[in-house]
């Protein structure tokens, strides 16, 4: 009786470490935005580098909440969304600085795959059959590839002689490679339940 009022103690913790990282990771969110529009030379750095700082938190909260046994609902609820909010809102204010049709089409595939997949996750978990769709090791790499290449993008500026904006890209277009290539193993491991 006492083990599992604990557990649900835990479930319900909304300001646990993972959690509190999470929230972190939101907060961001706007401070990104504010200095993407800064008319500092300091403010596309800065941006960059709080991107990064976020993007590792998304490794940290997972890593905590399972070492230290604090998962939550509400830490699997806001973790996806706050890696979507984030991803999303960097290449929208990309795509507003860069106009290009390779940024544009590349910003357009990283968040329509998300819409969909986060639909079919909320579907397949509407069947019970939510594990079959969970996260994998490709899904991993291709978050990896986007924080990298979005923080690089959001810097901006050469760093030790490197076209720092440029490999973003090309690290940018391989996360979208990847998160087609994801959704399609999605979608092929989801299609029994979707044909009926």
């Amino acid at each position: 009786m006492i083990t599992c009022i604990r557990a649900r103690e835990k479930q319900l913790m909304p300001w646990n470490l993972p959690n509190t990282l999470t929230w972190t990771r939101i907060a961001a969110i706007p401070l990104i935005v504010l200095l993407f529009y800064m008319p500092y030379p300091w403010a596309d750095p800065a941006a960059g580098l709080l991107f990064a700082a976020a993007g590792v938190t998304d490794s940290l909260d997972g890593y905590f909440a399972r070492r230290l046994g604090q998962s939550s609902r509400l830490g699997a609820f806001l973790d996806p969304v706050a890696d979507k909010l984030i991803v999303a809102v960097a290449l929208v204010l990309l795509v507003s600085r860069d106009s290009h049709t390779l940024i544009v089409l590349t910003a357009a595939v990283i968040i329509g795959r998300e819409i969909t997949i986060s639909a079919l996750r909320e579907w397949m978990a509407e069947i019970g059959a939510r594990r079959k769709v969970a996260v994998s090791q490709l899904g991993k790499y291709k978050t990896i590839l986007q924080i990298i290449g979005l923080s690089l993008m959001l810097y901006r500026w050469p760093l030790l002689g490197l076209p720092t904006y440029r490999l973003g890209v090309w690290m940018t277009m391989i996360a979208a490679a990847a998160t087609l290539v994801s959704m399609v193993a999605y979608l092929r491991i989801a299609w029994p339940e979707l044909k009926r």
